[in-house]
């Protein structure tokens, strides 16, 4: 392109980059987003995908990029499905800089220590060598450097890099990668704002291009008072039927939340106290975390903190970290609740007691989170009369109920706010991270409502893009 000016030519270059959708297209888990601009490369974040295994074997192929070539990784929170094979990426090359906020880091850190021993177990019974181990773990965490929120860093390359808080968990950050005069957005997972607990997402504007998820692209979620209602209604019935209330809990912010909102009940006088259990070291590890970091917290909560509220503690909750205290759950009186991972049942402590109690009528399974395809939660929701738990028909007589309000997404509503809020600027939206009709709906209405060209991209898929 030239530009005249008098009797002067000023020549602008247009440079080109390659985005490759490695993960996270056509799929909700397995985010893995490459930028390759011919001199430098960067990936924003490396997930597992995930179903009816914690570690599906699609985990087990070789990247489609050579690990040793990327210079910087990006990681937008730590969600197993954004981080879960960072190791594996090391374990086979990767010597660059890692960079996420400071909380991402740490809970990184717990959920790896977590992976390692059930992709272990996995590989165990499959009889093939883990993805990776405690030593890759090692070395992922000596390469991390953490960045606040809105602290501009030059990554290399000469792209800066921007954290906006994302809302969706404790440390999820936007990620805004800017080039020259472009700005390329990775939403990673959008908080479903406002929330109970952490600040609202930030707004984006000026974006270039943009990379979203969509896990809730097609369908909208029930009002926040209708899912406090929901809950206490489920704790209600539970007491009078001195039944298990069982709700399989993702560790980070939905389990959290749950505590937060039980905590109020039982403050507020609207439900008699009741035991409830935390029955998931991991879960326990996290909600500790966010003890750690109350900044992130809305200005609402950072309130009640200050007055000497402990928002994940009340009178008989209990933690059971220990394997011979989840046992004694069993022996303990009901009517009591629950709380256990992992979020969609594929395994951790919640199936030993859905193994328990699924079969007695009496009980509640209360699901609160997205459960993916393939997945035994999936199942369960979906209608699953008889389903098998540690090699065990177990029949399903409990009561089954889901609360949409709980997920920490965006609904597609909101999502289409978010976009709009670049409207103006943005040359081109990539719709991943969500199952192909979320993600199909999700563009065709930023296509439809907001005039701007959209594109659900197939994984492995490579496109390129100005910068």
């Amino acid at each position: 392109m030239h530009l005249w000016r008098g009797s002067t030519t000023l020549q602008i270059k247009m440079s080109k980059a390659k985005l490759t959708f490695a993960g996270g297209a056509g799929t909700v888990t397995g985010a893995n987003f490459l930028l390759d601009n011919g001199d430098f490369k960067f990936l924003v974040d490396c997930g597992l995908e995930q179903g009816e295994k914690f570690c599906k074997d699609c985990n087990y192929d070789p990247f489609i990029y050579d690990p040793a070539s990327v210079d910087v990784l990006i990681v937008t929170h730590s969600h197993s499905d954004h981080i879960g094979r960072i190791p594996k990426l090391v374990k086979e090359g990767f010597k660059g800089v890692i960079y996420s906020t400071p909380s991402t880091r740490d809970i990184s850190e717990v959920m790896f220590a977590d992976s390692v021993k059930i992709i272990g177990q996995e590989a165990k019974k499959e009889d093939v060598e883990p993805l990776y181990d405690d030593e890759d773990v090692a070395k992922t965490m000596s390469l991390w450097k953490t960045v606040k929120y809105h602290e501009n860093t030059d990554i290399g390359g000469g792209f800066s890099l921007n954290f906006k808080d994302a809302g969706h968990i404790l440390g999820s950050a936007i990620a805004e990668v800017t080039h020259k005069d472009k700005k390329i957005v990775f939403t990673g997972d959008l908080g479903n704002t406002p929330a109970p607990i952490l600040r609202d997402t930030e707004k984006v504007e000026g974006a270039d291009y943009m990379v979203m998820e969509s896990v809730y692209g097609d369908r909208n979620h029930e009002d926040k008072e209708e899912r406090r209602a929901h809950l206490k209604q489920a704790i209600l019935d539970i007491k009078k039927r001195g039944g298990v209330l069982m709700i399989p809990a993702f560790s980070i912010q939905r389990t959290q939340l749950l505590l937060y909102e039980i905590n109020n009940f039982v403050e507020e006088g609207e439900i008699d106290e009741i035991p409830v259990y935390l029955d998931s070291p991991l879960a326990i590890k996290v909600t500790n975390l966010y003890q750690k970091y109350p900044e992130n917290f809305n200005e609402s909560v950072k309130k009640e903190i200050s007055e000497g509220d402990n928002i994940f503690e009340f009178p008989k909750l209990s933690f059971t970290p220990r394997v011979e205290e989840s046992k004694s759950i069993a022996k303990s009186d009901s009517p009591k609740i629950v709380i256990a991972g992992s979020g969609m049942s594929m395994g951790g402590r919640i199936l030993h007691h859905e193994k328990k109690y699924l079969e007695d009528k009496n009980n509640i399974l209360l699901i609160v989170g997205y459960q993916a395809a393939g997945t035994l939660g999936r199942r369960i929701q979906d209608g699953a009369k008889e389903i098998e738990i540690m090699e065990q028909n177990v029949f399903v007589r409990a009561e089954v109920r889901s609360i949409h309000g709980f997920s920490a997404h965006k609904d597609s509503e909101n999502l289409l706010s978010f976009v709009e809020d670049s409207s103006d600027t943005l040359r081109k939206v990539f719709v991943c991270m969500g199952e192909p009709k979320s993600s199909s709906f999700l563009a065709q209405r930023i296509r439809d409502f907001l005039d701007v060209e959209s594109y659900v991209p197939e994984k492995g898929e490579s496109i390129e893009i100005e910068i």
